[in-house]
């Protein structure tokens, strides 16, 4: 059995084996705003759809994170919802209402009790998000590409058919992230990560295949890097405001995309120069492959974050992640030097302990085939494996 959402690609013959990884992975990081991270490895945002269909916590959600964060630096809860327009997916966590708080308060204490900081991903799906789940009507920067992209493919329907966001529309949407910021805070998380990665609403705003505007939110790379950077600023005068200095903030990317006209290297480059002036303490960059290469732009042939930690070192940490799954790809990724942290996804939903056995250097006994896995992990989450990955396929959240 395969899934083919492109950030979680498994087969069931395949296994895990991790010996003597590198005890860099169990150093203490200390960011820019002098939080001591416990250790070097990061469970990224997994989608999981777990949560109940209003968004709280469920039991099934609740029993998984109560056996993956120990032995972890940073642990980021996946996906967390700014508004209701912007849910992309059934059983979607939320943060954009007080009655949020409770269910957020929980998943945090529940990272937290396990020595891993934690940190809630805040995200809008834009064009990406499904009527069928929030109620209301897609929105992106440019409706005319979005609704085109979904008349090629034959899935425009009024159900599907996506509206452009007006500009009093973008600053609530700003408005949004930084309610949602409050939210973290007040739900007691270490810190939150803004969703600027793959093909979900900050992306569209800063792609020239998806933001086709020529008002301040479109057209030169500066006017489409203006909705990220607000949100940003949003988020740190929220931080202000309470009082937290200790509060993490993190950014997720997608550093290329494979379509014209759309982001490249050199495009990528000019954001994180913007985005390491700003008071935030990493960039999480998403990948398939840890190690791969700039398709195209500054940088071309040499490895995505090695051209990318050239701009971050010694201002924000960086986070890489991208289909470590063996011995060799663990130590590879750590001893590299790309990047200060790195990311376990898949092996983090298939070993429940992975933190543990790496920390212990009990990789030689970890032979788990991946079905019996698959099959525990969604007893757990309360759904049947094909039901799973029927949903996960359908979802590019990563």
């Amino acid at each position: 059995m395969k899934s083919w959402r492109y950030w979680l690609t498994v087969d069931t013959s395949f296994t895990l084996e991790l010996i003597k990884i590198s005890s860099k992975y169990f150093e203490k990081y200390t960011l820019n705003n002098n939080v001591v991270v416990p250790g070097r490895l990061v469970i990224p945002p997994l989608t999981i759809f777990s949560s109940n269909p209003d968004g709280t916590l469920s039991d099934g959600e609740r029993k998984y994170l109560e056996l993956r964060a120990t032995g972890v630096g940073l642990y980021i809860l996946g996906a967390c919802a700014v508004s209701q327009e912007g849910i992309a997916f059934p059983c979607q966590p939320r943060a954009f209402s007080e009655k949020d708080i409770e269910s957020n308060a929980e998943r945090a204490k529940i990272i937290k009790s396990q020595g891993a900081l934690a940190i809630n991903q805040i995200h809008h799906g834009g064009a990406l998000s499904k009527k069928e789940y929030s109620g209301l009507a897609p929105v992106a920067p440019s409706a005319d590409i979005a609704n085109e992209k979904l008349k090629k493919s034959g899935q425009l329907t009024e159900e599907t058919k996506i509206r452009e966001l007006s500009d009093e529309e973008i600053k609530k949407t700003i408005e949004d992230f930084a309610y949602a910021t409050e939210i973290s805070i007040k739900a007691g998380y270490d810190g939150i990560e803004i969703h600027g990665a793959n093909n979900y609403l900050i992306q569209q705003f800063y792609s020239p295949f998806t933001n086709r505007r020529t008002d301040d939110w479109g057209g030169s790379v500066e006017k489409r890097m203006n909705f990220p950077l607000k949100i940003v600023d949003a988020c740190c005068k929220v931080r202000e405001k309470f009082n937290k200095p200790e509060f993490i903030i993190g950014y997720r990317l997608s550093p290329e995309e494979p379509f014209e006209p759309g982001i490249t290297m050199t495009e990528t480059k000019q954001l994180i120069k913007a985005l390491v002036e700003k008071p935030i303490q990493y960039i999480h960059i998403s990948l398939k492959k840890f190690f791969q290469t700039t398709r195209r732009g500054e940088g071309t042939g040499i490895e995505r974050l090695k051209v990318i930690h050239e701009l971050t070192k010694g201002k924000v940490a960086l986070i890489g992640v991208g289909g470590l799954k063996t011995q060799k790809d663990f130590t590879d990724a750590i001893n590299s030097g790309f990047t200060e942290f790195v990311a376990a996804g898949v092996a983090s939903m298939m070993n429940r302990d992975l933190g543990i056995l790496l920390k212990e250097n009990k990789g030689d006994k970890l032979e788990l085939e991946l079905k019996a896995q698959l099959q525990e992990l969604t007893s757990e989450l309360g759904m049947d494996i094909t039901t799973f990955f029927t949903m996960a396929a359908k979802q590019a959240v990563r």
